[in-house]
């Protein structure tokens, strides 16, 4: 299925290290991001609340320019700064935007709910500080993993009466509950780049001991008891992607809690396509209608 993408990349004989896993994904990612680089204002590297951050800084800004925190993907087991540095540099120039991109703790050597912790530490410090970042409207976004901490960070701060202006959430990981069902996950279990033998790896990496944590809003966002006043959000998901039918029931039940929702079913498309937008055209379509939706739900709260 990469070959459209132009990478080759064999099944491997036997379940990876989680060193392989992040060397493979640091790998893929690199190999498929734009290049050159897209061009920004400044790039910085820093410490928020002990955590490493990546700022960027668009050339056009907004005025003010809007401030996104972004949440890589990843299963919460692998990805970095340096794995969605192309998602970033694009979503800063595409939206004039200021884009703080976070490097949460990994499981298995912090599991849940360390990267989370991290999440909603960073993000509170930008919201406090926000005139630091352009002083505009503040958002979330993230893919896959990344999507998931998003969507919970969103719930958090809801609930804490600090609403955010808008959620970018790119193909989610929403429901980590045992019971789940999810038609995708037995439809495109192999075969996709991302199987469902290795989203259930991931979850247990991830949950360790907290297990019983999976039916929480944190870790399972659309477990929520209520998705009500939440911030309006764009969500996109590949059609053959195992997450799929999980990310479409988190816009289901934010558009039934009355919660404005640009929810996308993309056909012909795999996991992890925001990566993938410099090498496909249909990838980068569905990215940039979702950027664009986005920077408009931003600009409606400015």
């Amino acid at each position: 299925m990469l070959k459209q993408y132009g990478v080759d990349a064999p099944a491997p004989d036997a379940p990876p290290s989680v060193a392989d896993m992040r060397a493979g994904n640091r790998m893929l990612s690199l190999a498929v991001a734009p290049d050159p680089p897209i061009e920004v204002a400044e790039v910085t590297n820093d410490r928020i609340a002990g955590v490493p951050v990546r700022t960027y800084r668009p050339e056009a800004p907004g005025t003010p320019p809007p401030t996104i925190v972004f949440f890589h993907g990843g299963g919460f087991i692998v990805g970095d700064l340096d794995t969605h540095d192309g998602v970033c540099r694009r979503l800063c120039r595409d939206l004039g935007a200021v884009v703080v991109s976070v490097g949460y703790r990994l499981a298995p050597e912090f599991p849940f709910p360390s990267g989370f912790d991290d999440c909603v530490a960073v993000t509170s410090h930008v919201a406090e500080a926000i005139g630091e970042y352009g002083g505009g409207v503040l958002g979330v976004a993230g893919d896959s993993a990344g999507g998931g901490l998003a969507a919970g960070v969103a719930l958090a701060f809801r609930d804490e009466g600090r609403p955010l202006a808008a959620q970018l959430l790119a193909y989610p990981s929403t429901d980590l509950s045992p019971g789940r069902s999810h038609a995708s996950l037995t439809e495109n279990a192999t075969g996709y780049l991302l199987t469902t033998a290795e989203v259930e790896n991931d979850i247990a990496l991830y949950l360790g001991e907290m297990r019983a944590a999976a039916d929480f809003p944190p870790a399972s966002p659309l477990l929520a008891t209520s998705h009500a006043d939440l911030a309006p959000a764009v969500i996109g998901c590949g059609e053959y992607d195992p997450l799929r039918d999980e990310g479409l029931a988190y816009a289901d039940a934010l558009a039934a809690a009355g919660v404005t929702v640009h929810k996308h079913r993309y056909p012909g498309l795999i996991h992890g396509f925001l990566n993938f937008a410099a090498r496909s055209k249909a990838a980068d379509a569905a990215v940039t209608e979702m950027f664009r939706e986005y920077g408009e739900l931003l600009r409606r709260s400015a």
